[in-house]
This record gives C-alpha cells, sequence and structure tokens, in this order.
C-alpha cells in the first residue's frame, strides 16, 4: 500500500489585510494603549568601576560613536531602528531613517 501526501506552503495574509480588514482593525487596536519602553542608544563606553567611581561634574565619557553618526533605537531593549538626532523647539528627538528588518 502507498501513502501519497501533499504538501502545500502556507499563506499568511500581512498585517493589517486579512479576509475582514476591520476585524484586523479592531485586533490591532487593541494593542493601542500597551505601554513600551523606547530606548534612544547614543553610544556606549566600557569603563572600570574605579573609573566610574571617579567621575565628577565636568566628566567626558568618549562613546564609541562619531559625532553626527546615526542613534539606535530600541523598543523594550530590542534594537528596532535607526535615527538621527534632531532638536525641536529646544527638545530633542529623533528622526527615524531606518527600519530595521527582522529574521
Amino acid at each position: 500500500m502507498s501513502d501519497t501526501t501533499t504538501v502545500s506552503p502556507v499563506e499568511y495574509a500581512e498585517l493589517g489585510r486579512g479576509i475582514d480588514g476591520a476585524v484586523r482593525s479592531r485586533e490591532l487596536d487593541l494593542l493601542g494603549d500597551v505601554d513600551l519602553q523606547v530606548t534612544v542608544q547614543l553610544g556606549a563606553v566600557k569603563m572600570t568601576v574605579r573609573e566610574l567611581l571617579s567621575l565628577e561634574d565636568g566628566s567626558v565619557l568618549e562613546l564609541d560613536r562619531a559625532a553626527g553618526a546615526a542613534v539606535d533605537v530600541l523598543v523594550n531593549g530590542r534594537f528596532v531602528a535607526r535615527g538621527d538626532v534632531v532638536v525641536i523647539d529646544e527638545e530633542l528627538g529623533v528622526r527615524i531613517t531606518e527600519i530595521v528588518a527582522r529574521p
């Protein structure tokens, strides 16, 4: 007796484009008020505890990025985008220049 099985690839609807777009929109609306921690990382530096304890007012930390380099945008600790630092009415902001593709 031979058993023949046919396997077909699964096709998923694009996010926001289900059979009923209104239903998908309501599903996403449920997440609209969920709080997320968004962090913008200008750069980093490694230092010893001794170096950290020796910091005082006016100390300068040399970061691992050049002036004008893109900053990293993290959501809940996960790297999601890059952007440029901008000034908006005397406050700092980030203009997103690249959304990082997920694997």
